[in-house]
This record gives C-alpha cells, structure tokens and sequence, in this order.
C-alpha cells in the first residue's frame, strides 16, 4: 500500500519541519497532548472507580 506509507513519511516530514522551525510552538503542542491524556486518563480512573 504505497499511499499509506506516503502520507505516513509526509507526516513524519510535517512534524520534523514544525519542530525545526517552531521549537517553542512545538513544546506547547506536546504540553497540550499531554495534559489532554492526562486528563483522559483520570476521567477512565474516575469511571473505573464509580463502578466498584
């Protein structure tokens, strides 16, 4: 499958270009994703606990 993999390495090359050029924007974005798992994560452990 060729257009997977294409679109997989113009993703990779988005994202290095992104970080190259915009390291502060870049950090912000992976602060974002992480409070956003973060978050996610104690919404599951809130659930999971409201079941017992």
């Amino acid at each position: 499958m060729p257009a997977k993999k294409y679109l997989t390495w113009a993703a990779v090359a988005f994202v290095a270009f992104y970080v190259i050029t915009q390291p502060d924007g870049a950090t912000e974005s992976v602060e974002h994703a992480a409070m956003g798992i973060s978050s996610a994560a104690d919404s599951f452990a809130t659930f999971v606990n409201s079941l017992a």
